[in-house]
Formats: structure tokens, sequence, C-alpha cells
């Protein structure tokens, strides 16, 4: 069986006795969509390099260790990972389709795509409950957060993301069609037959389903506990529209890809391909990838006033956003201080 799937990274058929794809009735829009693919993927990879290697220098170099600053430097290593292997993919989709390194690298590519969508997702997990922790149990979360136990809690997303990607590593194989090598998922080499759906599954449950509804609910508490408190409000805000718009992103990004996988699982046996797949997979792959460069761009646009980025470095606009937090613990740490200063002042008067 042959299919004519314009993913690079979820070309899941093994090709077809006579070895040749069958393109169909969607030639006339592969050509287009192959040029858009060969832009989208070198637009992310020119700005995700350069935008998630600045993030990855200011976090993780300029800036004082903090378990704010920590969570945004795996989320941009994370990302900057993803990119820094888009070549690959901008090189088989420019020799349509043709996989001109070795079969581990075909492994690896995949691999490394899925890596950094597990990872980001529990990452923004991670996030959205440290900053639920830290709006309903302030003082708790004032005397066990920091970078140590931050440490220890990405170094598990990082185990989990990785598991959640070795399959990839194990099916992901390369053959020889028509003169040209392709670089597929080749579930031939598993014995259960429910292989390819379980994985799609398992992605779009603990990739997507899981993670958001962790997500929804950490956020539904904090606007909640904000709504009654304006005070915290004020000084949350801009941390809090940050991170939003982080998720946000990256559920729009990723949500296409999610659902053209279900599309493509739900296929009826005797379908080469389905209707949708030629067009919408190539549109939700190019979505997903782009995601990898928007967060430094997010940062940059919301980290301050706009005006004020007009007339200010990069650097000191990325220290800005990145900062937010460290104020609003000052703030919290300073109230704290006052009111045990007013209890002791009370005490001494009372004796």
């Amino acid at each position: 069986m042959a299919t004519n799937s314009f993913n690079p990274i979820n070309t899941t058929a093994a090709p077809d006795g006579n070895g040749c794809e069958n393109s169909g009735s969607h030639d006339g829009l592969i050509q287009p969509l192959k040029i858009m693919s060969l832009i989208i993927y070198s637009l992310a990879f020119i700005l995700g390099v350069l935008g998630n290697g600045v993030v990855i220098w200011v976090t993780g170099f300029k800036m004082k260790k903090t378990v704010n600053t920590f969570w945004y430097l795996n989320l941009a290593v994370a990302d900057f990972v993803f990119v820094a292997f888009l070549p690959l993919s901008v090189t088989y989709t420019a020799l349509d389709f043709h996989w001109p390194f070795d079969n581990f690298m075909c492994k690896l590519n995949t691999t490394i795509s899925f890596l950094n969508m597990f990872a980001s997702v529990y990452i923004l997990v991670v996030i959205s409950v440290d900053r639920c922790v830290s709006v309903v149990w302030p003082v708790w979360a004032q005397n066990h957060r920091n970078v140590r136990k931050a440490s220890y809690v990405s170094l598990c997303v990082w185990v989990v993301a990785l598991i959640l990607s070795a399959p990839y590593f194990i099916f992901r194989d390369t053959e020889k069609v028509c003169d040209k090598i392709l670089c597929f998922n080749n579930y031939a080499l598993s014995d259960d037959y429910e292989t390819p759906s379980a994985m799609i599954i398992t992605r779009f449950l603990l990739g997507f389903v899981v993670p958001f509804t962790v997500i929804v609910s950490c956020y539904a508490v904090i606007i909640h506990r904000l709504r009654r408190n304006r005070t915290l409000a004020n000084q949350s805000s801009r941390p809090f529209k940050i991170i939003a718009a982080i998720i946000i992103t990256f559920f729009l990004c990723w949500a296409p890809f999610h659902i053209m996988g279900l599309i493509e699982m739900a296929r009826s046996p005797w379908m080469v391909c389905p209707p949708s797949k030629p067009i919408g997979m190539p549109l939700a792959t190019s979505l997903a990838f782009l995601n990898s460069c928007l967060n430094p761009i997010l940062y940059v646009f919301m980290g301050h006033d706009f005006k004020d980025k007009v007339h200010r470095s990069i650097l000191n606009v990325l220290v800005a956003a990145f900062r937010e937090e460290q104020i609003r613990s000052h703030i919290y740490r300073k109230s704290v201080d006052t009111s045990q200063s007013n209890m002791k002042s009370d005490l001494n008067t009372e004796v």
C-alpha cells in the first residue's frame, strides 16, 4: 500500500509492491504545498534558531537563576533542538521526498520532532501547575519553590518525553522506491495490527488531551482566585498574559496536527489515502513546526509596553519579560515582612 503523504514526520504507510506512489486527484496541489512547506520550514528554522538561541543566552547566562527563568530555559531548549533539525526536513521536501541521509538520521529526525512536542506541552503543564500553586498557596510556594527542585521536575519531564518519543525511533525506517529513498513509519516491524492506531491515540491523549485538561483546570483556579484578589491580579497580569499566550499558541498550532492524525487513523482499510490528507496534513505539519519559533516573539511583544520596546534592546526586553515573576515575588515578600512587623508591633504595644 502506498500513500502520498506530505508530512515528513508522519508518513505512516510502507511503499506499495510496485514501488511507486499514487498521487490521485491532488497532483495540482502537491507543488504549491511543497513550496509553502519549504518556506515555512525555512522561516521556522531561521527565526527559531535566532529567537530561541537568544532566550537560552538570556535565561541561561545573563539572568539570575530562578524557577521562572528555568522553565523558560527548558522550553527554549526543546524548541531550539527541534528547529536545529529542520534542515533535514527542508532537504527531504526539496528533493521531492528523497531521503539522502542514513537510516539513523531518519529515525532521529522524527524522534526529535515528537520529543519537542511532548517536552514542550509537559513543560507548559508544569508552568501552569507552578503558577496555580503560587496563587492558591503563596506561603508554601515561597518556602518550597527553588531552582534545585525545578531541575528535578524538568529532568522528569524530559525522561517522560523521551519515553513517549521512543516508539517513533523504533518504527521509523527507510526504503528505496522508484529511485528514491523514503523515510516512513514502518509498522511492519510490529506483529500487532493495532500498533499505528495505538500510537496515534496515545499521542493524542498524552500529548494533547490530558495536558490541556490539566492546564485549563489550573488556569480556571487561577482566574477564580485572581477575581477575588484585585491586588494579586494587578501584580500577576503580565506574566499571566505571557504564559496564557504561549499556551493558546501551542494549542492552535498543534490541534490541527492531532486532528489530522485521528482522521488518518479512522480511514477505511481499503482507502489508500483519505481525501483530506494530501491537503490537510501539509498545512497541519507546517503550523506545528512554526510553533517552535513563536515563543521568543511572544516574549518580546508581551514582556513590556510596545513603545518601550522600540527604544530598548532585545536583551533588556527579554530580561523584563522573564523578571516579571521575580518582581511579584519581591512584592509578596515585602508585604509578608510588613505584616509580620505590624504583628510584632501590636504584640509589644499589648505588653
